[in-house]
């Protein structure tokens, strides 16, 4: 069976090759790069086994991309510090949305009051409304991309509903049909990525709970948040535009 590739970075711009990529299921490193096929220099080479190939790759392509601190400690916080994180961050704050369904939203009297086919009533006093404008006001950006499937979930109906409120409190919210995700690449993880240096990956269970908040600060992973996030935000539609074409429920 094909090995995935989840792809690192690269210093190749648009015309090279040196270019990293993990194996997925394993955490080793693939490298591209040109193949050195000089006799002279492959003499030099030690322990080469049959079936081994070489290749050249600028220092700057390991500098830059190449895992560090392997056995690094998993950072895990609580709710309250994960909702500090969104007052203390400089000026931005992204998330990738992907899932099917939030439990935390199943829960809310607005999720009941829409599914019953009501207008959900949203509170734009809330504390966290009050909170997203507070900090929008200080110029800091908040932006979602939301992952949809066709036909879209209850769950997702109702978050598409709710954009218009986040609309309205100072987030941008766009989205994206999952198929056209996963033609990106794009990755089945739940996260925030703050001032793009570090990352708040959100864990759940079957029963689509949260179940921890992990902070990654590695570099090579936060560098791969940026290039998902750029992707996903200049493929995704503007929620409005979006909503105009998602098939009724009826």
């Amino acid at each position: 069976m094909s090995r995935r590739l989840r792809y690192i970075g690269s210093t190749s711009d648009y015309d090279g090759c040196p270019t990293l990529y993990e194996i997925t299921e394993t955490g080793e490193v693939l490298v591209q790069g040109d193949l050195v096929t000089d006799p002279a220099e492959v003499a030099q080479l030690r322990n080469i086994k049959p079936g081994e190939g070489f290749v050249t790759v600028p220092r700057t392509l390991l500098a830059d991309f190449a895992p560090r601190d392997v056995n690094r400690e998993r950072v895990l916080i609580g709710y309250d510090e994960f909702e500090k994180m969104f007052v203390s961050c400089e000026h931005t704050a992204f998330r990738l949305e992907t899932r099917r369904r939030y439990r935390s939203d199943e829960q809310s009297e607005t999720y009941q009051r829409f599914v019953a086919g009501l207008d959900p009533e949203w509170d734009l006093d809330h504390p966290w409304c009050r909170s997203r404008r507070e900090q929008s006001a200080l110029g800091k950006r908040f932006e979602r991309v939301r992952i949809m499937d066709n036909p879209p979930t209850m769950g997702q109906r109702y978050l598409l509903n709710n954009s218009e409120r986040n609309g309205m409190v100072g987030e941008d919210i766009r989205y994206l049909w999952r198929a056209d995700a996963e033609r990106l690449g794009l990755p089945d993880e739940d996260a925030w990525l703050f001032d793009s240096r570090v990352i708040a990956l959100l864990h759940f269970d079957a029963d689509d709970d949260i179940t921890e908040i992990e902070v990654i600060t590695d570099p090579v992973q936060v560098a791969r948040s940026c290039q998902v996030r750029d992707a996903a935000w200049h493929y995704a539609t503007p929620h409005r535009e979006f909503g105009a074409g998602v098939p009724s429920a009826m």
